[in-house]
């Protein structure tokens, strides 16, 4: 009787711990012409899903205390990683659109890229202003990644690979 109880009670213990201990995000997400993401999935860093936005593209998701990056993604937009500190419980996104530059030389793609990169603390105060979004500027971090490196990886792979 008294191991059983010792067990429940070591039980309880371990589910209030576990289950107890989580952390409530919300925010929005719009393009860079201020337009509302429907359904927009937000991932922590190993891929699984922790939730999408409304219509409006508003989100509330439950994380784990220790996650620090969340990882945005929709179709026709580049992939946003956010690195979330401990304090920022107030996420207002906005996502950059995936494009497609032909006939230019990587170095020059992302000079362009860094370019609109460079614009959305500027859009993200017009955002405030509009009342789209309820923060002046972004809580969290966010790094410029470039696709130079990534392209010569997959061209690296391509001379490589045996037919």
């Amino acid at each position: 009787m008294k191991l059983t109880l010792c067990f429940s009670m070591l039980l309880l213990f371990v589910c209030v711990k576990v289950y107890g201990q989580t952390r409530t995000i919300t925010g929005r997400l719009i393009t860079e012409n201020l337009e509302t993401l429907p359904e927009v999935r937000i991932h922590n860093s190993d891929t699984v899903v922790l939730g999408t936005t409304d219509k409006e593209g508003r989100f509330e998701i439950e994380i784990a205390p220790t996650t620090e990056d969340l990882l945005i993604g929709w179709i026709g937009m580049e992939w946003k990683t956010i690195q979330l500190p401990a304090h920022c419980n107030q996420l207002d996104i906005i996502l950059m659109y995936h494009g497609h530059y032909d006939f230019m030389s990587v170095g020059r793609i992302d000079r362009l890229r860094k370019k609109r990169f460079e614009k959305l603390p500027g859009l993200h105060l017009t955002a405030y202003k509009k009342g789209l979004f309820t923060t002046k500027q972004p809580c969290y971090g966010q790094e410029f990644v470039p696709i130079k490196n990534r392209l010569k990886e997959i061209n690296r792979k391509r001379r490589t690979k045996k037919p």
